[in-house]
This record gives structure tokens, sequence and C-alpha cells, in this order.
């Protein structure tokens, strides 16, 4: 038991260190990387464009991906990490079998696909991620922000809904104003409240959560009082707010497709959540959203 306890008391040691040494981390986990690498190297056969969205192609030839820490693997692989290379976007692990090694094939997903998404990013920081994207011009633009805008350290902090609708309107309008032509996929913000359920069934994942990951939705995990619920509820309408204007403002551009909350809709369990953390996509969760996010690329229609 003295040995257990002192094992517990190490790995929380470690864990608070890295928290208080990582910037800017309200919720999901930037740098710019290529990932290198292995993965399918043929490209799976795509459906041709719809008649009805002549300026949708399910082709593209290369990839900028935006966004947060999901995007960029954080926890995925090691302890308070970002993990790129296991990125549902960009990633080159075989295991994850990315959207860019699904569309390109692993040898040219290495050299035409570039992730730009900053751990602990909000929907202000979109627009500036975006001017790095635009200047590849890449065919496709993947987008998945919104949840850190919710994980706030109260709900009074969160991103006001108007104010996440001007921020992603200028996002888009960066983009467009250098690279007209691409593609943009709009992943929908998980279900956070999901989340907490799942998570908190873990005795460490909870420990580590209040180091500061998530505290509006996460924090007081084990609270079901009506204060808690309350909070909690809080957070889950923002979500869908968010996720209703990602949808809206994605629908005036011809070239831009929601995923009509499919990645909100998807029900990560614990193989899909992060051992470390418990918030996180793991390994195979990240597998999950590039799976999700190829489907409805390469569909015929939105």
């Amino acid at each position: 038991m003295r040995k257990r306890r002192h094992h517990s008391r190490a790995v929380l040691a470690v864990v608070t260190a890295a928290v208080l040494g990582a910037a800017g981390c309200d919720a999901v986990g930037g740098n710019e990387s290529a990932p290198s690498g292995s993965g399918t190297e043929a490209q799976r056969a795509k459906p041709s464009p719809s008649a009805t969205t002549p300026a949708w192609d399910s082709s593209p030839s290369s990839l900028a991906a935006v966004g947060d820490s999901i995007t960029r693997g954080f926890d995925a692989c090691s302890l308070l990490q970002d993990c790129p290379e296991a990125s549902w976007a960009t990633g080159s692990r075989a295991e994850v079998d990315s959207l860019a090694v699904r569309l390109l094939g692993s040898a040219k997903a290495a050299s035409h696909s570039w992730n730009y998404a900053v751990s602990g990013a909000r929907m202000s920081d979109l627009a500036g991620q975006m001017a790095q994207a635009a200047a590849k011009k890449p065919g496709l633009v993947t987008v998945m922000a919104g949840a850190n805008d919710a994980c706030r350290d109260s709900t009074s902090l969160m991103t006001s809904v108007a104010d996440f609708r001007a921020q992603f309107e200028d996002a888009m309008s960066t983009l467009r104003d250098a690279a007209p032509k691409a593609q943009v996929y709009v992943a929908s913000v998980p279900n956070l409240k999901r989340l907490w359920s799942e998570g908190r069934t873990n005795p460490m994942g909870k420990q580590v959560w209040k180091l500061g990951i998530c505290p509006s939705m996460l924090g007081d995990a084990d609270a079901v009082d009506t204060a808690a619920a309350e909070r909690r509820d809080t957070v889950q309408d923002r979500v869908e707010a968010y996720n209703k204007v990602l949808e809206e403002v994605c629908a005036k551009d011809e070239r831009c497709r929601f995923d009509g909350g499919a990645v909100y809709e998807f029900r990560f369990g614990t193989e899909q959540l992060s051992h470390i953390d418990w918030f996180h996509p793991s390994v195979n969760g990240q597998a999950r959203l590039a799976e999700i996010a190829y489907r409805e690329v390469t569909a015929e229609k939105a």
C-alpha cells in the first residue's frame, strides 16, 4: 500500500508540473508540423462530386488543418503533450489512418498536409491559423474549434455566441481573401457533457481534471446537485449554440461543408478517450474522427 500511495503521488506530481508548465490550455490542446511516415499508400476510391454541388471536390490535392488540441493529438500518446502524428486530420500513424492519408496517400500526405492547430486555441485564434493555412493554397482546410470557448474557468467566461459567430466569419473571410477556392470541412464541437459522463468513472482521470482541464464542465466532477447540473447544462447549451453558428456560417459558403453534428453525436467510449486525462481523444478516438471526416468529405452531398 505504501508503494502504491507513493506511486500515485509521484504520478500526480508529474501531471501537476506538466499542467503548470503548459501555456494557454483551458481545455483541449501549436506549432506547424508536417507529419511524416507511414499509412495507407494508395488513395481510396472516391465518389465523383455531385452535379448539385459542382464547387465541391472530394479528391483535394492538399490539406491544411486548423483548430485546437484535438487536432494536435493532445494526450493521445504521452502525458500532457501534443502528438500531431496521431492527429485525425494530418497524422501519419497507421492506427489513425488520418484524413490526409485517406485522401492523399501516406507519401503525398507527408509533403502536402500541414497542421496549424494550437493547443488551447479558441475561435478568436482561428483567423491567424487560417492565414497560415491559406498561404499554402490548400485544396482542403479542416476546422475543429470551439471546445475551448466553452471550457473556461467559469460559465461567465465562455465566449458569447455573437462573438463566436463574428470570429468564425472573420476566420472564413481571412481564408477567402487569400485562398478563394479552398474547400473547408467544419467539424462540430464535441459533446462535452458526454465526455464528462464517460470520464468521471475513472478516479485517476478525475484527479487530472482537478488540475484545470475544462473546469466549466469537469469541475467538481462527482457533484450532482442542482447547481452543478445547471452549470453543466449551461455549458452544453453553449456548445449546441456554437454548432448552430458553425452550420449557419458554413452554409453561406458554397465550398464549405459542416459535418451535420456528426462529431457532436459521436459517443466517445472509454476506448476512444485518452487514458491520461479521460477527456481528449485517444489514438482510437482520433481514428474515429478521421472516419467521420472522410465520410463527410467524400460524400456526394453534404
